[in-house]
Formats: structure tokens, C-alpha cells, sequence
């Protein structure tokens, strides 16, 4: 059974882990190729983008895929919007895969917001100093901020516009608590921006911030798109796909 992974997540990479091993699946793994140096899946990956739903809707066609995982990262709404027009225009099943949300906790100080604009606006109100980790992209939303100072963390260097007053601090993830608390007090932070993007590897910033009374700005999820069911563990996708594949017998 040809089954398409979308997403260089760590879900993704661990569902491509389990399926390879199991007799009766033949595993692509799709990567958009935003990261310079990604990590690499098992099994075939191809790199790049589709062009679109109705691109996708072909390579599923041409490729004979009988399955989809969206396991993009939460914030890849584009993508799990054309992963669900695509599907549904070709009749393939689709099961969208995405870790839970972080949770506040007993002394968190979480304000959420709907976008990044509106993360911009309560993090002015909130400090002068600014750990912004939010990736790579959407920077250019805290571009107009020119009386704060940022530090900014990514796993490659921000596109388009930024703040004047910053730095750029090139790192992957996990983050050991410990560092994360030193790197707080060290920058003098005083108030952390990040994305709602769930998962152990990153979870460290937000009990440092806990630990020291530091106000958080969480940026919301965006919806997925309607229709199609929800895993939330590689495990849960695996047993997904195997019902399908029982289904074709």
C-alpha cells in the first residue's frame, strides 16, 4: 500500500520509522524544503512543494497512492488545506496527524492570541525585552517594533523584514530546562513569544518561563480543515493506516 507522509516533523519521521518496518507499506515522505539542513525520515523523501491542491491531486494520481498523512507542522495550514482538497478530489483517505497542544499549568502567566500581529501588539504591552521563538517565519509581524529588543530563535535565519533592535540565535531543539532558565536570565528576557506548536522538543522555554514569573504570548493553532479524522501519535496513525490497508484486502 503506497502511503504519503506530508511533514519533516519528529511525528512524521517516527511514523516513517514504524511503517518501513512493517511489511505491506510502501512509505514516501514529503518535505516542503524550508530547513537547510533537515532530518531525514526512513525510507524515499522527496523535497518540494506540489504546486497546490490540484498539483497534488496529479502526483497522488501519477504516484498510485492509496493513503495521506498530514503530519506537517500545526502551522502549515496551507499545506493541510491543499493535503485535504487533493484527497477529497481524488478520493484517497486522509488522516491528519498532530501532536496535542501545550497546556498552561499552575503559574503560568499565558496570554493567547489569534495571530502573530496580535502577538506583536501584547508582547509591546508586556516587556521590553523579547524571546521570540516562533521560527523562521512571520518575523516581519514584530518589524515595527522599535522600541523593544528581541532575541530571536531559529533553526535558520528569519526571512523578510525584522526588528532593529535584535539577535539572531541559530538553534534546534530539545532544549534542556536548565538552559533554557540560563539563557532567560542571561538575555535579561522579560517576556517569551512563542507559536502553540505542542511536542516535548521545545516544551523547556515555557516551565523556564514558569520558573521565573515571565508573562508568555501563545499564539494560537490554526484550524484544521473539516472532514477528515485527527491522530495524535504516530502509533494512532500507524493503526490508522493498517485499517486501511486491511480494508484493500
Amino acid at each position: 500500500m503506497r502511503v504519503l507522509i506530508l511533514g519533516g516533523t519528529r511525528e512524521a519521521r517516527e511514523l516513517a520509522h514504524l511503517a518501513s518496518g512493517e511489511r505491506g507499506f510502501d512509505i514516501v515522505s514529503s518535505l516542503a524544503g524550508r530547513v537547510r539542513a533537515p532530518l531525514l525520515p526512513e525510507g524515499a523523501v522527496r523535497v518540494g512543494g506540489f504546486g497546490g491542491a490540484e498539483g497534488l491531486r496529479a502526483w497522488l494520481a501519477a504516484d498510485e497512492t492509496a493513503a495521506i498523512v498530514d503530519a506537517t507542522h500545526p502551522f502549515a495550514a496551507v499545506i493541510s488545506a491543499n493535503a485535504a482538497a487533493a484527497a477529497h478530489a481524488s478520493g484517497v483517505p486522509l488522516v491528519h496527524l498532530r501532536r496535542p497542544s501545550w497546556v498552561e499549568r499552575p503559574g503560568d502567566r499565558w496570554v493567547r492570541v489569534p495571530d502573530l500581529p496580535a502577538a506583536a501588539r501584547e508582547a509591546a504591552a508586556l516587556g521590553e525585552r523579547v524571546f521570540l521563538t516562533i521560527g523562521r517565519q512571520g518575523v516581519d509581524a514584530f518589524a515595527g517594533s522599535v522600541r523593544q529588543w528581541f532575541l530571536i530563535r531559529a533553526i535558520d535565519p528569519p526571512e523578510g523584514a525584522m526588528p532593529p533592535r535584535h539577535e539572531v540565535l541559530l538553534a534546534r531543539g530539545p532544549f534542556a530546562v536548565e538552559d533554557e532558565s540560563r539563557l532567560l536570565a542571561q538575555r535579561r528576557i522579560d517576556v517569551l513569544v512563542t507559536k502553540d506548536s505542542g511536542g516535548e522538543q521545545t516544551e523547556a522555554k515555557l516551565a523556564a518561563a514558569r520558573a521565573a514569573g515571565i508573562p508568555v504570548v501563545v499564539v494560537d493553532r490554526p484550524p484544521l480543515p473539516e472532514g477528515a479524522p485527527v491522530v495524535e501519535s504516530p502509533e494512532q496513525a500507524l493503526n490508522w493506516l493498517r485499517d486501511r490497508r486491511t480494508r484493500r484486502s
